[in-house]
């Protein structure tokens, strides 16, 4: 392939890397817009695909890959978060029935 879609799939890699650097820090948004634009640049190079050298396929695996752990990192925050909501669902059923206890004495 050409070295203008060697350098679009390194940029493509960099765009990955970025994107697990801001899911691992939580933020939905960055993460999805950041795909958004990884994806268009990834769309518009597989109409100019014909055949796919060694460099070029670890490329699209280590795209994938990081693709993974930067999913992997949002659905362990999310997770994290809807174990935290529950947490203080408990506690706010706990303090009200306790409240109901001690006024009833």
């Amino acid at each position: 392939m050409s070295g203008e879609f060697n350098d679009a799939l390194k940029r493509a890699v960099e765009i990955s890397l970025e994107l697990v650097d801001i899911a691992e820090r939580g933020d939905v948004q960055e993460t999805a817009h950041l795909d958004g634009e990884r994806r268009r640049l990834l769309d518009s190079l597989r109409s100019r695909l014909t055949a796919i050298d060694t460099d070029e396929r670890l490329l699209l695996q280590k795209i994938a890959h990081l693709n993974d752990q930067a999913i992997g990192l949002l659905v362990h925050r999310r997770r994290r978060t809807e174990r935290e909501i529950d947490t203080v669902a408990v506690g706010r059923r706990a303090l009200i029935a306790y409240s109901d206890t001690r006024l009833q004495r």
